[in-house]
């Protein structure tokens, strides 16, 4: 049955919208770019699979558990500190949480980082501290920065032709902050051929890079005609740079290219056996791990995988933390052990780099950072009557966990601690976002100084070139 007239409307407005969106962000910003010219250095990996858990995953509800405080009615709120049991993993002394048993299993495979801190960026905003950790960069810029995948795509160029070098799966731009999430999924200035190939639901994958039901081969190329005429009759075409224009033409003609290759079916996971298939089927986040296995084997460099960031869902618990969180391991646990025993019996894990992160982590009491106020943003009771109230529920920063498997990484490592007692801050070393972007462009073989000159301004992959290679984490 052909779609409805609308939906293949709705199709052409949005290529007509990114191209002018496209052409039209580059007026401001881009005068000229220039690289800074250095080769690459060797690297231990050849592409990243980003697990992101949005919404704000807790430390001590996941990878850094602490006391278990069983819920009891009348409760002391300060008295919560974990609210799921403490589990054994495959690493010797080392205990993550219930509900985790298979991550747990492959913990040896890799490394975990328990003393991350998340940006001091005043009042805390889920899309913010996204924004700063995909990008490196605080918002707002006067530049639109690149997404580190938007980087990664920029310098190691396609693996496959065919395949996007940059794919984000599972995010929708249509719910809840969709405009600040959208602000940070793009290349940049790098140029529209480097920003993500868009996935919102895994299960859908190849239609992403088809026509829309009901059109024809033959009908969509003549579109891609009609939608060149409208590059080149843009009313912002004069004003913007012929390095945008090209880009966006390249990036136009990848599309195409897909389109016809065999290599599509790998956007296609009901070809997956059965077995593997349902090893997976957690819901869209353990397909969408699927499909980031199936991409890496055919050449993809930067995937990311996301829970979804829906304000007040999934990791977002501003209440009923506990029961949240009992389903969101359910989501996560398998897909996550199953991916990275799935490219290690393939042969890919030493070559690709597995991170699983979140904006920032969460606790019974504190918001923020201990000693800097910032406005809460939950009411909490100070004794608890409801399992509503069970859990962790205000946003935390001083302290989080970050997982590493792959491309270069020690396996069986813990890196650093967070403090015994609350507040559950990181003690000792302590690391920063620029030091986990310039350790993974160190994995890939990107050199330290990459930059290019924006208006005269030299944008570097860290912050003034500033980020330093975390070298207590590789091999």
């Amino acid at each position: 049955m052909k779609p409805p007239v609308q939906d293949r409307r709705q199709f052409l407005g949005a290529m007509r919208n990114a191209t002018v969106a496209a052409l039209g962000a580059s007026v401001p910003t881009l005068t000229y770019l220039t690289s800074c010219g250095r080769p690459s250095l060797a690297s231990s990996a050849d592409r990243v699979i980003l697990l992101w858990m949005a919404g704000g995953m807790c430390h001590t509800e996941t990878f850094d558990p602490k006391r278990y405080t069983p819920f009891e009615k009348g409760m002391a709120t300060e008295d919560i500190w974990s609210t799921f049991q403490s589990i054994p993993t495959s690493i010797d002394g080392l205990q993550i949480s219930q509900g985790l048993e298979n991550i747990a299993s492959v913990m040896d495979r890799g490394t975990l980082i328990r003393s991350y801190r998340a940006g001091d960026l005043g009042f805390i905003l889920h899309t913010r501290h996204q924004y700063h950790w995909h990008t490196c960069y605080e918002p707002p810029q006067s530049v639109q920065v690149p997404h580190i995948g938007g980087w990664i795509a920029k310098e190691l160029g396609p693996d496959n032709p065919v395949i996007p070098p940059f794919i984000d799966i599972g995010q929708r731009f249509t719910v809840g902050e969709g405009e600040e999430l959208k602000a940070f999924h793009s290349a940049g200035f790098l140029g529209s051929e480097y920003g993500p190939f868009v996935i919102p639901d895994p299960a859908r994958g190849l239609e992403s890079v088809k026509p829309p039901e009901g059109m024809s081969i033959e009908r969509f190329e003549a579109r891609m005609k009609l939608y060149q005429d409208l590059i080149d009759k843009s009313p912002v075409k004069d004003f913007s740079s012929t390095y945008q224009q090209e880009s966006l033409q390249r990036s136009m003609e990848r599309a195409y290219r897909l389109l016809k290759s065999p290599d599509a079916q790998a956007f296609d996971i009901t070809q997956e056996p059965d077995q593997s298939y349902q090893q997976y089927n957690t819901g869209r986040f353990g397909l969408g791990c699927l499909l980031a296995r199936r991409l890496a084997e055919r050449g993809a460099r930067f995937i990311s995988v996301t829970t979804e960031y829906v304000p007040f869902f999934g990791w977002d618990t501003h209440e009923n933390g506990h029961t949240r969180l009992v389903d969101m391991k359910k989501q996560i646990d398998r897909p996550v052990a199953q991916l990275i025993l799935d490219l290690e019996e393939r042969g890919l894990l030493d070559r690709t780099l597995v991170i699983l992160a979140s904006e920032f982590s969460r606790d019974s009491l504190v918001e923020g950072r201990p000693g800097q106020k910032v406005k809460d943003q939950v009411e909490v009771p100070d004794t608890i009557e409801d399992m509503k109230n069970y859990g962790m529920h205000r946003h935390f920063t001083d302290g989080c966990s970050l997982a590493l498997w792959g491309g270069g990484i020690k396996k069986g490592y813990v890196h650093g601690e967070t403090s015994p007692v609350r507040p559950f801050a990181a003690v000792t070393e302590p690391v920063l976002i620029e030091q986990i972007h310039q350790t993974i462009y160190h994995a890939l073989g990107m050199d330290p100084e990459t930059h290019y000159k924006i208006e005269g301004r030299p944008v570097y992959t860290t912050p003034d070139g500033m980020g330093e290679v975390l070298h207590d984490v590789l091999a």
